[in-house]
């Protein structure tokens, strides 16, 4: 089983003590590749060296809408300038993380709204697929990608939508991030939704640190468990295991441009 890890913030600190263990044991068990995502500026060259330093890690820069009151006007320049600067290379995979997020405390649409469409932009002029965070957004999040088409597109990561929601992002060309929320009894939404959804819109992801899968409660979550999250959500659609680590593989090469070799 082949897998890739689309979402992770592996750069976090609760990984200080052991990433290099976390890499070696992922790539044993069979995930090849791990997407981490930028949130704030500062973060930026902590990603870009732990993708320069490891072979199976890639790097998304971006500004996340949860760290807004961190966040600066310039830094959205600083973007374009670090973009500018990488252009081209094969470790720079995709503009993320970015988004709306509307179930934070009152949150500030309009800025947000601004952040988002601006690296929308940048994601177009620069030809890069965009890792979506959307909270209790998904309307206005819809609404935006209809007004800004963009030549890549990329993932709705985390989603937990309506059927209706999905099926507004894959007409648009967005494949669906899923991960460790919707292995848990309760997420019975989610459940139905997955019954509904083609194989052909899936990626999977782990999120970590957080949102682990339901088979390792309370813990640190890690890329490493991202063949447990492919093991329950094909049960959960009644398929084989191997199916979806074959469909989310190749989706995921699909977003990122990269060569697709399905050999388990």
């Amino acid at each position: 089983m082949r897998l890739i890890d689309t979402h992770t913030h592996l750069d976090f600190e609760p990984f200080d003590s052991d990433r290099r263990q976390v890499i070696d044991h992922c790539l044993a068990l069979g995930v090849k590749r791990m997407i981490v995502l930028g949130v704030f500026e500062a973060n930026w060259q902590r990603v870009w060296q732990l993708a320069q330093r490891e072979p199976s890690v890639f790097a998304a820069p971006g500004l996340h809408p949860a760290y807004l009151h961190i966040h600066h006007d310039d830094d959205l320049q600083r973007l374009r300038e670090w973009l500018e600067h990488r252009h081209g290379e094969e470790k720079l995979c995709a503009i993320g993380e970015i988004g709306l997020d509307y179930y934070i405390e009152a949150p500030d649409r309009e800025r947000q709204q601004f952040f988002l469409e601006t690296q929308l932009q940048l994601a177009s002029e620069f030809q890069l697929p965009v890792l979506l965070h959307v909270r209790r957004a998904h309307a206005a999040m819809i609404a935006t990608l209809k007004r800004q088409k963009l030549p890549r597109s990329g993932i709705v990561h985390a989603f937990s939508g309506s059927w209706e929601e999905a099926r507004e992002y894959l007409r648009l060309g967005y494949k669906l991030g899923l991960g460790g929320a919707g292995t848990w009894p309760q997420a019975q939404r989610m459940h139905r939704v997955l019954q509904q959804l083609p194989l052909e819109g899936i990626v999977l992801e782990t999120d970590a640190p957080d949102m682990p899968p339901a088979s390792h409660p309370g813990e640190r979550n890690s890329p490493e468990y991202l063949p447990d999250i492919c093991q329950a959500l094909a049960k959960l659609k009644r398929i084989d295991p191997q199916e979806l680590a074959t469909h989310s593989y190749r989706n995921s090469c699909e977003v990122f441009g990269w060569k697709q070799d399905y050999q388990a």
